[in-house]
């Protein structure tokens, strides 16, 4: 019977797609599947203690299990699937050329950003207020630009901010 004993990582996006390595034990004569909350997904098996697999879509915390010719399925081991930010209001929508301002975003899935751009610029700095909050320090830019945040769970949808 084939055996989890972790997984890393333990986490990831909403989308899928991240290479999940797999340890354990029991992984021969022959793995029949991986699976991540019941859906089956791609997997190579490296040796008989570890498995290399690529996370499907989801959402919340699923079990990932094994199974083999020789038993299964495994013991189920946790995944979490992160949530993609969103962002659904900027106040001001505009400012100056040299930039400077401070800009409060609004949305949801907030709490763990790592980046805020106003197009392809990263702000000056940003503070995450809360997980439907962040106070951000607009950089120099022109024109008609999309203010995107990038969390562990992917990047948002833009909301439109004006500079002049």
């Amino acid at each position: 019977m084939p055996t989890i004993t972790s997984l890393s990582p333990t986490s990831g996006p909403a989308s899928g797609n991240t290479s999940v390595t797999i340890t354990g034990t029991g992984f021969v004569p022959i793995v029949l599947d991986v699976t991540f909350g019941g859906v089956a997904t791609t997997f190579t098996v490296d040796s008989s203690t570890q498995i290399t697999a690529i996370a499907p879509p989801g959402s919340g915390t699923v079990q990932v299990t094994v199974s083999t010719s020789s038993g299964g399925p495994s013991n189920g081991v946790p995944y979490t699937y992160l949530p993609v930010p969103s962002l659904t209001s900027v106040s001001p929508t505009q400012g100056p050329f040299a930039g400077g301002n401070t800009v409060t975003l609004t949305g949801t899935n907030l709490t763990g950003v790592t980046a805020v751009r106003f197009g392809g610029t990263a702000a000056t700095s940003f503070v995450v207020v809360s997980d439907t909050q962040i106070t951000a320090v607009a950089p120099a830019g022109s024109g008609i630009v999309q203010i995107t945040v990038t969390a562990p769970g992917g990047t948002s949808n833009g909301e439109t901010y004006i500079y002049g």
